[in-house]
């Protein structure tokens, strides 16, 4: 790992006292390979600045392979090799930000200072802030597709470029065994994609996860990238692509891991629309779990509305095998709180974490800096028109802060409930 305190533009993508300079131009060449797109604008966000980037996209971790184990994100930039394995390169502290119109309307908002600094993860990165424009005609969806490609290239070529320097921190993880024989309990992470409809994608080894059968991961294959974000749910719960590299369930897991439980591994699953292909999923993932002898299982989700059945429907599963069960949920249960949090619940469900109340009404400062387009605010999930007042400053619902109310618990916010 190596630590990125600062970042900036210069003749060479080279670290220099921590500080991680980037060659403008050799990476706008590398994005503009992709012919759907006509040109690239590259800028630099900081902590600190009075800066506000959105609408935004996805948010990734530079990272690349330096020893063994395939590429990174497979099946989008590299090849499809499986991933997991030898060694990779995590530059700490940096992020590629993918900005621009694609959707509008379920994308986010990342402010560097002020108090809606303190709702998302990313206003304390270094962001190398990427927008790109697309060539005349182009369909919406390959728009997204291309965007989400500059966006991991440019996260890969940044780690690339400096993956000669000395690491500041080595850091090992196992792949879970079969079974260590501790007499520890055993716990599984059951992990639901967000598939539910148009551009509401993610990504497994590039292929759209819509049609997947739930199938069994390494955590370290999540780690180098082989789950990549395409979707456009609302910003606050949306998994970006970063939170999917650094997903906390996986990292606690693994430090409590030989300690007070045995980490038996990764089940995915997607999200539906239709109920038949609820229950089919939800069958077989509880199967998948099954057959890994555990106790307990932690189900994270994305999104809300829709995807609480999908979480209820695995959870009553589960709970049925006798598997003690705990879901990580937000909850939208209006600006008072007063409403309904879920869509949908069931009796059973007694082990929940609440990451926040994304109906949450706040009012955020203007910037200096706008990165690309305030008048988008109005348009967005947790916006309304109205929502941007003369001088610049905004009126939201936290459903439009990237982050805000992550539900694997990658934010500020959270609670338990039983």
């Amino acid at each position: 790992m190596l630590r990125v305190e600062g970042i900036g533009f210069g003749d060479k993508t080279r670290m220099e006292s921590h500080r991680l300079n980037v060659n403008r131009e050799e990476l706008k060449r590398i994005i503009l390979g992709d012919e759907r797109l006509r040109s690239v604008d590259l800028e630099l966000a900081l902590p600190g600045d009075s800066t506000r980037l959105m609408p935004v996209k996805d948010v990734i971790e530079p990272r690349c392979k330096i020893g063994g184990g395939g590429e990174v994100f497979p099946g989008l930039v590299g090849g499809v090799q499986t991933v997991g394995k030898g060694s990779t390169l995590v530059l700490r502290g940096c992020a590629v930000v993918t900005v621009g119109r694609v959707v509008g309307f379920q994308e986010g908002i990342i402010d560097m200072s002020g108090p809606g600094a303190d709702f998302t993860p990313f206003s304390r990165t270094c962001n190398l802030v990427l927008s790109a424009k697309p060539r005349e005609g182009l369909e919406r969806h390959e728009h997204e597709t291309a965007l989400r490609l500059a966006g991991c290239r440019a996260a890969e070529y940044l780690a690339r470029s400096v993956k000669d320097t000395a690491p500041d921190l080595i850091e090992s993880y196992e792949a879970p065994s079969s079974g260590m024989g501790s007499g520890l309990p055993r716990v599984a992470y059951l992990y639901l994609l967000q598939s539910q409809g148009l551009l509401h994608d993610t990504y497994l080894y590039g292929v759209d996860v819509k049609r997947m059968l739930p199938t069994y991961l390494f955590p370290t294959e999540v780690m180098d990238g082989a789950i990549v974000s395409g979707n456009c749910v609302s910003a606050c719960d949306k998994n970006t692509t970063y939170h999917h590299q650094n997903n906390p369930v996986i990292e606690e897991l693994f430090r409590l891991h030989g300690q007070e439980l045995e980490f038996a591994g990764v089940v995915c699953s997607n999200e539906n629309v239709t109920l038949l292909e609820k229950e089919r999923s939800s069958w077989y993932a509880s199967k998948l779990v099954g057959q890994l002898g555990v106790q307990g299982v932690i189900i994270s989700k994305e999104g809300f509305g829709n995807p609480d059945t999908d979480m209820v429907m695995n959870f009553r599963r589960l709970n049925e095998m006798g598997i003690k069960t705990v879901v990580i949920t937000d909850e939208f249960p209006g600006a008072d709180g007063a409403s309904p949090s879920l869509a949908d619940a069931d009796p059973l469900i007694d082990a929940v974490v609440s990451t926040g109340n994304a109906n949450q009404v706040v009012e955020l400062p203007a910037m200096k800096r706008v990165i690309s387009d305030l008048k988008m605010v109005e348009t967005l999930a947790g916006g309304w028109a109205g929502s941007v007042y003369s001088g610049g400053s905004i009126k939201v619902e936290l459903q439009v802060i990237t982050g805000a109310t992550n539900e694997m618990g990658y934010n500020r916010m959270g609670a338990w409930g039983f």
